[in-house]
């Protein structure tokens, strides 16, 4: 379920400023790379992994951005912490300010296609995680129990009894045991396999990550 984005990624290597939302003062903190789908930040903050975020990311005095973000990875770093952002939303204002700003102080080979791929080393967390399911298969209009392998914000593992061929567009219902409604999703039977008699296993791409509805599986 590893999401592999081939964006290119602008190598910033700038000092900044992050003010988090209700805090009262700023933090220092170094941009690493970033694009538009995300960015590499490290500060001396401790931000939780797999939570949502929003914050205002000051790359000048008089260029600054609103971010919400989705805090996907974290290593250890000797100034800090480095930690991988996914931008749940970014205004499209907010993106010109960040191209402008990174064609002024980027190498411009990397503006020029020569940027490396933005390959993540772990886009989303995967979280080994067993739960009742239902899908709908919309091509056939037929209803088939599932049960959770494994899920990220973006994928789901799942085990079934009958055959599904890649493609087949899903929609999803998972149970989970916090007395909530089941949580609703969609997306694409990516891959399938067979693991017995009259057992299944296919992986789910999903439409868009899931980002606020999988915090209420990490709960539980």
């Amino acid at each position: 379920m590893q999401e592999r984005r081939k964006v290119s990624r602008w190598d910033a290597r700038k000092e900044a400023r992050i003010k988090l939302d209700g805090a009262v003062s700023e933090a220092s903190c170094r941009l690493e790379d970033i694009n538009f789908k995300g960015m590499q930040l490290t500060l001396k903050l401790k931000l939780a992994v797999d939570n949502y975020i929003k914050f205002t990311l000051i790359l000048s005095e008089d260029v600054s951005v609103d971010v919400e973000a989705w805090v996907t990875w974290h290593k250890q770093a000797k100034e800090g912490n480095t930690y991988g952002l996914y931008f749940t939303k970014l205004k499209d204002a907010d993106k010109e300010k960040i191209y402008k700003f990174i064609y002024q102080h980027a190498p411009p080979k990397l503006l020029n296609g020569g940027g490396e791929p933005m390959e993540d080393r772990r886009t989303f967390q995967r979280f080994n995680v067993r739960l009742p399911a239902r899908l709908l298969d919309l091509n056939s209009g037929e209803e088939i129990p599932a049960e959770t392998s494994d899920i990220s914000a973006k994928g789901i593992g799942l085990a079934l009894n009958r055959e599904l061929a890649v493609n087949t567009p899903l929609e999803a219902w998972i149970h989970i045991p916090d007395r909530g409604e089941p949580l609703y999703t969609r997306g694409l039977a990516v891959w399938s396999r067979k693991n017995g008699e009259d057992e299944y296993q296919i992986g789910m791409d999903l439409e868009r990550a899931d980002l606020m509805n999988f915090s209420r599986i990490l709960r539980v």
